[in-house]
């Protein structure tokens, strides 16, 4: 019984999980006008956008709780760290809340982990006391390497181990989440993102332990139309 009340409490709160995520590169104003549009009928915790729109989202999203995400290094992480930091310093100077920057996984391959260390590190210092998330896209990685990067961000001034940008060869898995959560300090969130489509399938990651569910599909979860 004590599971079903709380399976119950989880689905009737699943927007408070949720960013409501547009990062295609052919969304227009338009469609990021429906994005907020839609954060606030379902009161979702935050919109994800990329850097040009935090402005707009801005405007639109005034005098409400909802927090504005934006990405940095998106979607490759390849970017120089200057680069990286001063994109992530605009964003907060435009409004954003929160930064999911992608880590340069080419050098992670390339085990230089101090790089890796310090690009965060340098990040998180620009923009204080705002939410980092590190997007470690895991489709890329070993259990072993997801494991080593986890440990990376957790003690490196991440607030947040995101899995996935969406736009790699798969999302988020259960497993990710499991061998991010071995890894990370009890402090330390998750952010689980990239083909979760269907309130089971949100249900199962904070299930394990996730704190923040991105995904395109918040309007569909909430209308129920997946849920079995």
């Amino acid at each position: 019984m004590c599971n079903l009340k709380l399976h119950i409490f989880t689905f009737m709160n699943i927007n408070q999980y949720i960013d409501h995520t547009l990062l295609k590169a052919n969304a227009t104003e338009n469609d990021i006008v429906l994005l907020c549009d839609e954060a606030v009928q379902y009161q979702f915790y935050a919109v994800c956008v990329n850097p040009c729109w935090i402005n707009l989202c801005k405007q639109l999203l005034i005098n409400t709780d909802i927090k504005i995400a934006s990405v940095v290094g998106f979607p490759l992480g390849a970017n120089d760290t200057i680069a990286k930091v001063f994109e992530a310093e605009q964003c907060v100077l435009n409004g954003a809340d929160e930064i999911d920057m992608v880590m340069n996984v080419g050098r992670f391959l390339s085990k230089n982990y101090s790089y890796i260390e310090q690009e965060i590190l340098s990040i998180k210092q620009k923009i204080d006391t705002k939410i980092l998330k590190v997007i470690i896209e895991t489709c890329y990685l070993t259990e072993e390497e997801i494991a080593i990067a986890s440990k990376i961000c957790s003690n490196n001034g991440a607030d947040f181990v995101k899995t996935s940008t969406g736009f790699g060869t798969r999302g988020a898995s259960l497993n990710d989440i499991k061998i991010i959560k071995e890894n990370i300090h009890s402090t330390i969130k998750i952010k689980a993102s990239g083909g979760i489509k269907t309130t089971q399938d949100a249900l199962d990651f904070i299930a394990l332990g996730v704190s923040r569910i991105g995904t395109s599909s918040g309007v569909l979860m909430m209308n129920n139309v997946n849920y079995k």
